[in-house]
């Protein structure tokens, strides 16, 4: 198999199926449908990014996928993603993009065993980072995704980081009633 590589930008994007299939992944986490994710994603696929996400993000296929983008909406509001350059190579294809949102609702992060970590109330506040996301495809659909996101420049914009101590006892109070609703 020859390898190729092409860098490609937002609009030419939109002209190569595979970018266009991986740009399609990214942005129908902000507002596709579950029919959407029927047809972006393979029954196979797997979200190696879901290790802190709903238990229910960590199983295979569309119905996984779904489940992430439940998860993302139900935290903020506004979400999109702008696309930027994109790789593809192969079966992979590198999608740099600008995630923002605001921060509507309480954000759940889960341990191995899927349990509640820990939970951040909303603040109210808005974000913009950068994040790449890698997406294997097979058969004309994602089966693969993994991502370099900036965590800590999120977390900073949302006031989690350095918190006050009043956002930490409201961690801590939504971390608690998260848990016991868990269970």
């Amino acid at each position: 198999m020859t390898s190729t590589t092409s860098g490609l930008n937002d609009g030419e994007a939109t002209r190569d199926p595979m970018a266009a299939l991986a740009t399609r992944s990214v942005a129908v986490m902000a507002s596709g449908t579950r029919d959407d994710f029927d047809d972006v994603y393979h029954p196979e696929f797997r979200n190696r990014e879901a290790s802190v996400e709903p238990p229910e993000t960590r199983g295979r296929g569309p119905a996984a996928a779904w489940a992430t983008a439940q998860w993302l909406r139900g935290s903020y509001a506004d979400l999109s993603w702008a696309i930027g350059e994109v790789l593809v190579r192969d079966d992979l294809v590198v999608v740099s993009a600008t995630m923002s949102g605001r921060h509507a609702g309480p954000v759940t992060f889960y341990d191995a065993d899927g349990g509640v970590e820990r939970v951040f109330p909303p603040t109210g506040r808005e974000f913009e980072v950068e994040q790449v996301h890698f997406c294997r495809l097979s058969a004309g659909l994602v089966i693969e995704h993994w991502a370099v996101r900036d965590d800590l420049g999120q977390a900073t914009q949302l006031g989690w980081i350095p918190p006050t101590p009043g956002y930490l006892w409201r961690c801590a109070r939504a971390t608690r009633r998260a848990r016991r609703a868990h269970r």
